[in-house]
């Protein structure tokens, strides 16, 4: 009788896994996520789930803009690839002259804490000094060294150690205590 009772509970669990099976997920899907928009395979296609990022938004200047500007080991020198960056940085704000914009810089841990605080203060300083010689008013920035304190990654590789070498361009509507 029980190899019976075994068997019955089998046959049953077998019965509900097939039935759980045949649903589908489509339906429940297509509720949830939004419609990509068609792409046109150019390189500045939004991403799906970004299409609608309203112009002059916080996310327009994430996205489009970018608000990162990252530095070599113990220098607040810009590269060309931070100028190229910080240039857009420019023109976004010159057409969204509402926002005004808190600067910050980090170091990493490659010195004494009062260092990588100078260090990172120079940083910050370099992308305002930039920011304003493209015609951006010094009255819309501030800018503030952290040193090593706000890390992305605690590492101890190269690769990883440039990301906590950076300046950090974040929109405000109104100042902030740095």
């Amino acid at each position: 009788m029980s190899v019976l009772t075994a068997y019955a509970k089998r046959l049953a669990a077998s019965a509900l896994l097939l039935v759980l099976a045949s649903c589908s997920t489509t339906d429940i899907a297509s509720v949830e996520e939004p419609k990509a928009a068609p792409l046109t395979g150019e390189t500045n296609d939004p991403a799906p789930g970004f299409e609608s990022v309203k112009a002059g938004s916080e996310e327009d200047f994430i996205l489009n803009v970018g608000r990162r500007i990252y530095f070599t080991q113990d220098s607040a020198k810009l590269d060309t690839v931070a100028m190229t960056t910080l240039d857009n940085q420019a023109a976004w704000l010159s057409r969204n002259p509402t926002w005004l914009i808190k600067l910050q810089g980090f170091a990493d841990d490659s010195g004494s804490e009062s260092k990588m605080r100078t260090l990172s203060q120079q940083r910050a300083d370099a992308v305002m000094a930039y920011l304003a010689s493209k015609g951006v008013g010094t009255d819309r920035m501030w800018a503030k060294g952290y040193g090593a304190d706000r890390e992305v990654r605690d590492c101890t590789d190269r690769s990883c150690k440039v990301q906590n070498r950076r300046v950090v361009a974040n929109l405000r509507t109104e100042r902030d205590a740095t």
